[in-house]
């Protein structure tokens, strides 16, 4: 039998100037990227999609791919490989599914404690985002 690493998303939402973050209401419990695993007959943009939607209660626009996180000990319960993408959101945000509350915040002065790589997932986000877009 092999043993091979299962396919998740992560989505960053950018939001009135900051970006959505969830609070996990399962194991490992803490502050998270919104985001799960891809259901079998689904490409990785429709489970961004749909998890954003179950987990925010939001729509997002212009999904982008923006990296891809592969290390072995990422997540503390399994071997994932999490596609990271960037959207803009529409609508009300409000945490469902697996989410016990959902929070926009400023990625540069945030002080939550974050669950997984996602610490990594946002400060390389803020990398490019002042590379790409600082107007140089």
């Amino acid at each position: 039998m092999y043993k091979n690493p299962v396919p998740t998303v992560d989505i960053i939402i950018e939001m009135n100037d900051g970006i959505v973050v969830i609070e996990r209401k399962n194991e490992p419990y803490g502050w998270a990227l919104p985001g799960g695993f891809v259901d079998y007959g689904e490409t990785v943009e429709q489970a961004a999609i749909r998890e954003v939607k179950e987990e925010t209660n939001l729509d997002i626009s212009n999904l982008m791919q923006f990296k891809v996180y592969s290390d072995p000990k990422r997540d503390p319960r399994l071997h994932t490989i999490s596609i990271v993408f960037i959207g803009k959101s529409k609508g009300v945000l409000k945490a469902g599914d697996d989410a016990g509350n959902a929070i926009v915040v400023n990625p540069e002065y945030m002080t939550l404690s974050l669950v997984f790589d996602h610490k990594k997932i946002i400060e390389d986000y803020l990398k490019f985002k002042e590379k790409n877009f600082s107007g140089e």
